[in-house]
């Protein structure tokens, strides 16, 4: 069984993999299921009140899992993905609720998502297993992984599979919260914010 057949399989299982995004090593699995996010919050350490973003390989993905979005929410994600982008939208569905973190009990109805420009190997399991949840592949505040051997040796162990495209940029993606009229800037990433904020005004103006 070659990598991309087994990262599916996993993914489908709901078991942890890792795989290279535009941006660093994600440390990911199938985002249907609660179990499943609580499995890889524990493999990585990861604060259960911290949200993790719901990650497709395309628009069309990402809109068929979240079609309560509405046409503001669509037009931003249209202007900034694909690419290496997290975007906190409204989430009036209330779905995923597992990965709102903090917001599960006061702000279901927001949730991070990513369209990310995989490379071909990973853009392949994504479009088999469907929309996944995915961080980045490191200890909690630890430097993300540019490479399978930036991953740490106990997170890499317990993957079920993993997916080498070798060194990737090494920054996160930038993160912007569009869930209230004035947009905030969560983290700066791999991408400009203010670059970001400018082409959203654009297209919403427009």
């Amino acid at each position: 069984m070659d990598d991309v057949t087994q990262a599916i399989a996993a993914v489908r299982s709901g078991r942890p993999v890792l795989l290279p995004t535009d941006t660093v090593y994600g440390l990911a699995t199938s985002a249907l299921r609660e179990e499943f996010a609580a499995d890889l919050y524990r493999l990585k350490g990861r604060d259960e009140l911290q949200p993790t973003a719901l990650v497709a390989s395309s628009l069309d993905m990402l809109f068929a899992w979240l079609p309560e979005l509405d046409d503001r929410a669509r037009r931003i994600a249209r202007e900034l993905l694909p690419g290496p982008f997290t975007l906190v939208l409204p989430n009036p569905g209330r779905r995923f609720r597992w990965l709102t973190g903090a917001r599960t009990d006061a702000r279901t109805d927001a949730i991070g998502v990513r369209v990310t420009v995989f490379p071909e190997p990973a853009r392949r399991v994504v479009d088999a297993a469907g929309c996944i949840l995915a961080t980045s592949a490191n200890e909690p505040g630890g430097p993300d992984p540019a490479t399978l051997d930036h991953v740490p040796r106990r997170i890499r162990n317990a993957c079920a599979a993993e997916v080498d495209a070798g060194r990737l940029p090494g920054t996160a993606s930038t993160v912007v919260d569009f869930t209230s009229d004035q947009p905030s800037v969560i983290r700066e990433g791999a991408a400009s914010a203010a670059e970001a904020l400018s082409r959203v005004r654009a297209a919403l103006t427009g």
